[in-house]
């Protein structure tokens, strides 16, 4: 008989339908049902899956050939073992689990406990794992979440405004099309050639006038890489850009500090597909190679090159009429120095590249990178409210139509709320791990999905504030004079009565569900027995029960990688 998993309180999200009511429109082919998802996630769990309604079925090697529902996501839980509190299960033992199929109407889940009905329509999938006892080991509500916001990146076309389509879902960024009289301009053309290709041809269903203008909002190569999936060589095509173009991307360069493993921890790079859920406000994307990202296992890859801006701009502002359309191009410093925004004056569209996402601003990237200025973001920020658009596209994430003044000051002020309540407790020397607690966004801006910590954080930021400010030093005395963290571990032991003493509590605090306490005795056992695998196994399992009960996107997949890499290191020694 089927258990059931709590039911899941949603808010509504609004998709918006496409009307072809565009010049020189012609009609939008209809997506087939059941189309097959992309990349290696679908293909590893293909046919691994059953449409429910909150219903749990075995899943086994019979089903291997069913027709795949579109976009299911999957993630393994850790399970508890007699043996060994928890281990973490990879994609092998499939066979033994179970798929549970969540659907709601919802981007965002309120609460898992109250019993409320889930409304059909969105779809999402989650691998759980029965341990030796039998008993079902429940995803957890911050996994619910982010499963549930994968919907939001079903591939899709949005009609934004009569003449404005923004495609989710293809790539990793938003990518918009702007129709003109005797062509179209591309905003972002992401990074994924595969993805981008499948926009071109999705844009094409629409209209089939040339593509006249590229317009990059920033440098990253998840909103450039892939133009020339948008651009002919030969054509006379404008690339449009600032003049700062690439500064951030030249600055961590120089520093020798490009790639390496904190980005591709972050992004769950070396994730198993099934522990690889989310990046916060997009599909996840596979590694890149070179300046590529791949669309799948099997996808043959070749580094790309973005295109080089053929046109850039120094000023504040400048006003452009590309295919009789007119827009505005406007310096917007904030997740990069050369970042713009493009102003849609007559739709009152506003294009705002990643200064505005469906998500906490990125304003300290875990991965690492140059700093940005929380203070030139929110003045960007004014500067788009101050517009007056009545629609918002962002750099991920859906757009936000109609009420964009509202969301962007919503925005602006919880980011300002940050900044200023860091620097009212930094002045009565409060410490960053305490300002953390009195930064927190109040309860009215708190409970907005677009606020929450899927991308960016809340915590991160107050840090970054702090350190931006005030430098590495936190104020406590005790910070001038560390000791070395084998010191501390030795200090720890002889305190408790001795290494085995420490291991005994950490198995003991895992045994009580508390696998942070675990982790942080853990890793003084290893310190102090750098050859002895099971300290290092405990903290594996600590760590994955640790990742998998955070929201926060990079967060997670730095966790969950980093649970990995004890692993390996006390099975294959690493």
């Amino acid at each position: 008989m089927a258990r059931r998993l709590p039911a899941l309180s949603c808010l509504r999200h609004r998709q918006p339908e496409i009307h072809n009511r565009t010049r020189g429109v012609k009609p939008r082919a209809t997506t087939p049902a059941g189309s097959a998802m992309k990349g290696s996630l679908g293909d590893s769990l293909r046919g691994r899956r059953i449409e429910t309604d909150m219903q749990i079925y075995p899943v086994g090697d019979q089903f291997a050939n069913r027709t795949a529902k579109p976009t299911p996501w999957a993630f393994a839980m850790p399970f508890q073992n007699p043996g060994y509190p928890y281990r973490w299960v990879g994609e092998a033992a499939l066979t033994q689990s179970l798929a549970v199929q969540v659907k709601s109407r919802s981007c965002m889940s309120q609460s898992l406990r109250k019993g409320e009905n889930v409304k059909p329509i969105i779809s999402v999938v989650a691998l759980v794992l029965f341990g030796a006892s039998g008993a079902l080991a429940q995803p957890s509500d911050a996994t619910l979440r982010l499963l549930e916001r994968n919907r939001m990146f079903e591939p899709n076309i949005i009609q934004v405004a009569e003449n404005v389509y923004t495609a989710i879902g293809y790539q990793v960024s938003a990518n918009t099309m702007i129709v003109g009289d005797d062509g179209v301009i591309i905003v972002d053309p992401g990074q994924q050639m595969a993805g981008a290709r499948q926009v071109r041809a999705a844009f094409e269903q629409i209209t089939d006038l040339p593509i006249r203008a590229l317009i990059y909002t920033h440098s990253h190569g998840d909103h450039v890489n892939a133009s020339p999936a948008f651009f002919d060589p030969d054509s006379s095509i404008e690339v449009w850009a600032r003049s700062n173009y690439g500064s951030e991307t030249a600055r961590v360069a120089a520093a020798g500090l490009t790639g390496g493993a904190r980005p591709s921890n972050t992004q769950g790079f070396d994730l198993p597909p099934e522990q690889r859920i989310s990046v916060g406000v997009a599909i996840p994307p596979e590694r890149p190679v070179g300046n590529q990202m791949g669309d799948g296992a099997r996808a043959q890859v070749q580094p790309v090159q973005p295109v080089e801006p053929t046109h850039t701009f120094a000023e504040d502002r400048v006003r452009l009429e590309i295919a009789s359309v007119t827009l505005d191009l406007v310096a917007a410093p904030g997740e990069t120095a050369d970042q713009l925004y493009v102003w849609l004056p007559e739709q009152r569209v506003v294009f705002a590249g990643d200064n505005f996402y469906q998500s906490w601003p990125n304003v300290y990237p875990l991965r690492g990178t140059a700093r940005r200025s929380i203070r030139d973001w929110i003045r960007s920020i004014d500067s788009m409210i101050a517009e007056d658009p009545l629609h918002v596209v962002g750099g991920h994430t859906t757009p936000m139509l109609g009420n964009a003044v509202e969301v962007l000051t919503n925005y602006r002020a919880a980011m300002q709320w940050v900044v200023d309540r860091t620097i009212e407790g930094a002045r009565q020397y409060m410490t960053p791990d305490e300002l953390v607690e009195y930064a927190a966004l109040p309860e009215h801006l708190a409970e907005l999905d677009y606020l929450a910590d899927y991308y960016g954080s809340v915590w991160g930021t107050v840090r970054d504030i702090y350190a931006q400010d005030l430098g590495w030093f936190d104020g406590d005395p005790l910070n001038l004079h560390r000791e070395s963290p084998l010191k501390q571990s030795q200090r720890m032991s002889d305190l408790v009565g001795g290494v085995d003493v420490l291991m005994t509590k950490a198995r003991e605090a895992m045994a009580a569900d508390d696998p942070l306490g675990a982790a942080q005795l853990a890793q003084h056992v290893i310190r102090l027995r750098p050859e002895d695998s099971e300290p290092k196994l405990l903290m594996a399992d600590a760590l994955a029960i640790v990742g998998e009960r955070t929201f926060n996107a990079p967060a997670r997949n730095y966790t969950l990688s980093s649970s990995n890499r004890y692993r390996r290191q006390a099975t294959q020694g690493e």
